[in-house]
């Protein structure tokens, strides 16, 4: 192995622990503080319906012309 090889490897290594390490550490503080949704009011629910029926309605449409 040339000493490129081993520089990337050992830097995939350290990179890949450290986005792990990131990762688990944000999801055990979400879990500690419970991890509840802000409260919405009604307008902002039923905008944030229409929008996931219209997200759902595009992609059929793709799904359709892509066949």
């Amino acid at each position: 192995m040339s000493l490129q090889s081993i520089i990337n490897t050992l830097t995939r290594m350290v990179s890949r622990r450290a986005l792990n390490w990131g990762i688990n550490k944000g999801i055990d503080r979400i879990a500690k503080s419970g991890g509840k949704p802000a409260k919405v009011s009604a307008k902002q629910a039923k905008d944030m319906r229409t929008a996931v029926k219209r997200a759902r309605q595009a992609a059929r449409l793709t799904r359709r012309i892509g066949r």
